[in-house]
């Protein structure tokens, strides 16, 4: 009789265990539920509540460039390391030419596809380097960003 009477509690605690994390879900599901209609709205205190923006937050880039131009610099040193440096260009061209050359051809075909991405991201941070070298003059000759 013992082993009737520990599985029927057993079940009595695994379906209040299951009716507990129901109830539980179903007041996220509401709380979600009632909250969504505010932030649809754009409550007050959003940034995105119908304000726009006054200014070009040039002041802002101007206070951000150096730590900028640093990060470009940097990804564009490494993506042009060679096969020793982790994430470069050549590294990647040589894991592709691995894999060519062992014939996992649909690993060769992922790493070629991430490498003619890389390749972009190289052109890109070369333009953006370069737009950043125009910031930079502009800044300073506008006082950091502050005169108008």
């Amino acid at each position: 009789m013992s082993a009737t009477r520990t599985s029927a509690t057993s079940v009595r605690r695994r379906l209040t265990g299951r009716r507990a994390a129901a109830l539980g879900a179903l007041a996220l599901a509401g709380s979600l539920l009632a909250a969504a209609p505010a932030q649809a709205d754009g409550a007050a205190g959003s940034p995105s509540a119908g304000s726009t923006p006054t200014g070009d937050g040039a002041k802002a880039i101007c206070k951000r460039l150096p730590k900028t131009e640093q990060h470009v610099t940097k990804a564009l040193t490494r993506l042009g390391g060679d096969a020793t440096v982790a994430g470069s260009v050549a590294r990647l061209q040589q894991r592709a030419d691995n894999a060519k050359a062992a014939g996992h051809t649909e690993i060769a075909k992922l790493l070629n596809d991430r490498l003619t991405a890389r390749k972009g991201l190289v052109t890109t941070l070369q333009t953006r380097q370069a737009d950043l070298n125009a910031v930079a003059t502009w800044c300073a000759a506008h006082n950091e960003g502050a005169s108008k």
